[in-house]
C-alpha cells in the first residue's frame, strides 16, 4: 500500500520515493526490465512473494505510470505486462543501485534467484 504521506510531500525526494513505493516494486520493474511478461512468468522470478502481494504491486505500478497493463479480448483471458516510458526511465537507476551494493556489500548472501 502506498503511503499518501510520502506522495504529497515538498520534498522532491521524498515524492520519488513514495513513487517508487516497497520493496517489491523496484524487484518487478527490475525483472520485467526491457520485456513484456505475463502474470504467471512475474510469479515464478520474483522471490518470496504471493500472488496477492504481486497483484497489488502490479496495479500500483500501473496506479503510478511506471507499468503498463496489456489485456487482450481472449479466452482464456491474457493479460501483459511492460514498462511505461517512466519505468524504462527508472531502470539506469536500478543498475546504480546494483552497481553500488556489488561495490560496497559486506557479506554475500546465499545464491537465490538471479533478478540482475
Amino acid at each position: 500500500m502506498r503511503d499518501d504521506r510520502f506522495c504529497q510531500s515538498n520534498c522532491p525526494f521524498t515524492r520519488a520515493i513514495g513513487t517508487i513505493g516497497n520493496k517489491w516494486e523496484p524487484m518487478i520493474i527490475n525483472v520485467i526490465g526491457t520485456r513484456t511478461m505475463r502474470f504467471g512468468q512475474l510469479d515464478a522470478i520474483v522471490p518470496h512473494i504471493s500472488r496477492k502481494v504481486l497483484t497489488g504491486q502490479l496495479k500500483e505500478l500501473e496506479e503510478v505510470g511506471l507499468l503498463e497493463r496489456l489485456a487482450y479480448k481472449e479466452i482464456p483471458p491474457k493479460v501483459d505486462y511492460k514498462l511505461s516510458e517512466k519505468g524504462l526511465a527508472f531502470l539506469p537507476i536500478l543498475e546504480a543501485i546494483n552497481e553500488w551494493n556489488i561495490k560496497y556489500e559486506v557479506a554475500v548472501m546465499p545464491e537465490e534467484t538471479d533478478l540482475g
